[in-house]
């Protein structure tokens, strides 16, 4: 059960005074995390945090005021120039002066004796607002603030800029934030004493206040005490959860698995080429977990191509040989069946037996499948969710390996886990993940890395090319073709969209099929299982040479002999994808290429995203660099998939934090696994603030 001291921060925001249901749905544009599924609460305002700062600190003289920011002028009025009767859309006009220079205050759509009593002629008043000069002449378009200068102190001297939605306006923003803020209880503190004094945090009552209503411009700056205290909090929430999580998983303690190698003995014979010194060390630490007695959670990170899959390979071998089955999972259809395809060939020259289980395995086929998985003549299954169903029994799992981890959250992990006793799990990406971020949404794994490409790849050449160079392109791609090669044409849409003017798939296939005719094939997300496979078996068997597809082929595809990847309307796509889809080509031993079709003008971060394609191959230099072109909650590819998109936290500004959190979360739990000491409970409170309401549940599961 949740606190009842948080009670006063879970109630709807439409519990605060002027808020009703229509403005309570403005306000969930603008609260920093997914509320869907449920109404913005009062607390959640309190992490609407400023973006910038107005500064009325210093007043201008009007001659030296700058133009385009806003600023503070004392001036005298000198008369109003209301519009001429039946003009109403011409503006109404204020005179002043100071010792400098004249102004005209411009109102449009005004109330004339507002005005007038706002301000009298003759008075002297403070107003704030951004200056424009017309022909030299100064005007200021509806000040933010007029005070009389007998009432200055009622100026707000700094006020925050929050990020703001259509029909939303700043004030109101503003005092539903310190409404929320008024109604935020006393909460005890989680924070070690030692840390805070170090880090110079204030407490959680004093960031908020000093954030929201900041005495200096410095307070909201995501580097002040204030908001690194906000950041550590959400950190420490994050990684005390995955903790948890690791701990549960680790409890119903692993078994060994220990094997004679025989198993993997075949499989390496049967290989075409021998493994790189990246793989051999990520076997060698998979198969020393698999022998300890605590339970394997480790992270298999390989850029695309790196041979991730015959690690894992290697892995159920071990698995088999101890007596066990093994499940891969794999977030797509089509990825399942690319790792059905190459690894039931290897398995099968080993004397191991491959099933495959996905959505579309119906009737009698799926009833023999599950039978062979239950009664264990199956040693590894290879699907997707289907795997973890209800209806899916084992007979003896102990290894699950998870493709794309980013594609499944932690109850993923949990459920697959529960499938057998005590099964042991290998996590792999192709997204190659900043260390940071590793932190972050896999804080409870151990991490392999492989770095190197396997023998015989050749480097991808990557171009980028303006669009009005199209029919240069479609000439070379003629004589490619020609010549034997094959090629994948990338669109951001599977079909044109009113709002947005892009060459969708079907748009490109269309304008592709009469110069290449029936070597045009074609892919996307919308068609069948069996159409999808059918358009990949005809690319890979030759029947077409050119596939026009959208970024359903990004994950896994694997076509050796496709030497060519266009990706149009490159500027549209992130870093991280890019790279993603770049690695389609380059899998055979033939040199290969990568064109990125761009649309001019093109923005500074599609500039720079492009430049660092055309730079390097390195995935992991590419990850970092995406990291600082556009934050975490992107560049794990889906932010509602149970990874972090962080409220308040800015990896790239606050990941020194992240590794003190990392520390902490584990020492707490050592000293206190069940969080029952008086900081062990207020930790409680924080998990509950920050939604990890999944760990305070496994703690009272044990």
């Amino acid at each position: 059960m949740r606190p009842t001291l948080l009670d006063p921060i879970f109630a709807p925001a439409t519990t605060l005074d002027g808020i009703g249901p229509r403005l309570a749905g403005l306000l969930a544009n603008v609260v920093p995390h997914d509320t869907s599924g449920r109404e913005v609460r009062v607390g959640d305002l309190l992490f609407v945090l400023p973006y910038s700062i107005i500064d009325r600190r210093k007043t201008f003289r009007i001659s030296e005021a700058p133009e385009g920011v806003v600023v503070t002028i004392r001036i005298t009025i000198d008369h109003h120039q209301p519009p001429p009767s039946g003009k109403g859309k011409l503006p109404y006009r204020v005179f002043g002066h100071d010792s400098s220079d004249d102004i005209a205050l411009t109102f449009f759509h005004a109330k004339g004796e507002w005005l007038l009593k706002a301000l009298p002629e003759g008075m002297d008043v403070i107003v704030s607002g951004k200056i424009e000069r017309f022909n030299g002449r100064a005007a200021m378009v509806h000040p933010d603030h007029m005070v009389p200068v007998s009432r200055a102190e009622e100026l707000p001297l700094l006020e925050n800029v929050y990020p703001l939605t259509a029909g939303l306006s700043g004030k109101v923003l503003r005092r539903a934030i310190l409404a929320s803020l008024d109604r935020l209880p006393d909460l005890p503190e989680w924070l070690d004493p030692e840390l805070a004094k170090r880090q110079s945090f204030p407490s959680l009552r004093m960031a908020l206040h000093r954030l929201h209503q900041p005495s200096d411009p410095l307070d909201v700056n995501p580097d002040s005490p204030p908001w690194r205290r906000l950041a550590y909090d959400e950190f420490l929430a994050g990684q005390l959860a995955l903790a948890l999580v690791r701990k549960r998983l680790r409890k119903a303690s692993g078994r060994p698995l220990i094997g004679d190698g025989s198993i993997e003995q075949k499989i390496r014979a049967a290989l075409p080429y021998s493994l790189t010194g990246a793989q051999e060390k990520a076997i060698e630490d998979i198969h020393a977990d698999l022998s300890s007695s605590e339970r394997m959670l480790r992270l298999l990170q390989g850029d695309v191509g790196s041979g991730k899959t015959v690690v894992a390979l290697m892995s159920m071998a071990r698995a088999a040989e101890a007596g066990g089955q093994s499940a891969l999972m794999a977030p797509t259809e089509i990825l399942a069946r690319q790792h059905f395809t190459t690894i039931s060939n290897l398995a099968a020259k080993a004397g191991l037996r491959t099933a495959i289980l996905t959505g579309r395995e119906k009737g009698r086929e799926r009833t023999e499948t599950l039978k062979a998985i239950a009664s264990g003549e199956v040693e590894i299954v290879i699907g997707t969710h289907a795997i973890f169903q209800d209806t899916v029994e084992f007979k003896n799992l102990v290894l699950a390996v998870i493709d794309e981890q980013h594609r499944f959250g932690v109850h993923q992990r949990l459920a697959i886990s529960a499938k057998g006793q005590a099964v042991d799990m290998l996590v792999m990406t192709a997204t190659p993940i900043p260390r940071t971020l590793v932190l972050t949404a896999f804080g409870d794994m151990d991490v392999s890395r492989l770095t190197e490409k396997p023998a015989g790849r050749k480097p991808i050449q990557t171009v980028t090319l303006p669009l009005e160079r199209l029919p240069d392109l479609i000439r070379r791609m003629q004589s490619a073709i020609a010549e034997g090669q094959k090629v994948y044409w990338i669109c951001p849409l599977v079909e044109e969209s009113e709002e947005i003017k892009l060459m969708s798939a079907e748009d490109r296939f269309a304008a592709l099929k009469p110069v290449f005719g029936n070597q045009t094939g074609l892919i996307h997300g919308r068609m069948s299982g069996a159409e999808k496979d059918a358009a990949m078996l005809a690319f890979k068997n030759g029947e077409t040479r050119i596939l026009v597809g959208t970024t359903v082929i990004e994950v896994g595809v694997d076509v050796p002999d496709a030497t060519i990847i266009v990706i149009e309307h490159a500027e549209r796509f992130g870093l991280a994808q890019l790279h993603q889809l770049r690695g389609r080509v380059g899998r055979g031993d033939r040199p290969s290429s990568c064109v990125l079709l761009y649309k001019e003008p093109l923005g500074l971060i599609a500039k720079q995203r492009l430049s660092v394609m055309r730079e390097t191959e390195d995935g992991f230099r590419i990850s970092e660099e995406d990291l600082k072109l556009r934050g975490e909650g992107e560049l794990l590819g889906t932010k509602q998939s149970g990874t972090p998109g962080f409220r308040v936290a800015r990896i790239e500004r606050h990941s020194d934090l992240l590794e003190i959190a990392r520390n902490d979360a584990r020492l707490i739990l050592e000293r206190d696994p069940e969080l029952v000491s008086p900081r062990g409970e207020a930790l409680k409170v924080l998990l509950y603030l920050y939604g990890r309401d999944d760990a305070v549940r496994l703690l009272r599961a044990g």
